[in-house]
């Protein structure tokens, strides 16, 4: 099942607190993106729903194989999109950040592909052509 972009960003930001804390909760979530409870409450169950991830009784969320691959991927496009652009085009690093956050899910596969080879290449060489 293809998830929208929003989707990506939540599964992306419970990985994120997931690794940066151990656990999360919806009110992490929310905090986190600075939405509304029960904004973030409705998305979760949309994701639950889609098999990306589970609920635990104390309210933990919990992605899922499907859910930690998902946002594995986007987490992924993110950090290397944007290590691209301060790479080869001088970005800062905040607007790399957050212009990464919107190329993220609608870069084709064949051009991050080759934004992750040239990355790769250039950083253990260090920029040398």
């Amino acid at each position: 099942m293809k998830i929208q972009e929003s989707g990506e960003n939540y599964l992306e930001t419970i990985l994120i607190l997931q690794n940066k804390n151990g656990y999360v909760r919806s009110i992490d979530v929310a905090n986190y993106l600075d939405f509304t409870k029960p904004s973030v409450s409705r998305a979760m169950s949309i994701l639950k729903e889609a098999g990306y991830l589970t609920m635990e009784p104390n309210g933990n969320l919990v992605l899922t194989e499907l859910g930690r691959a998902k946002a594995g991927s986007v987490y992924e496009r993110h950090n290397l999109i944007a290590q691209f652009l301060e790479m080869t085009l001088g970005v800062s690093s905040d607007i790399a950040l957050q212009d990464s956050c919107r190329i993220e899910h609608i870069i084709s596969e064949e051009s991050f592909d080759r934004i992750k080879q040239y990355t790769r290449e250039h950083s253990r060489d260090g920029g040398a052509e």
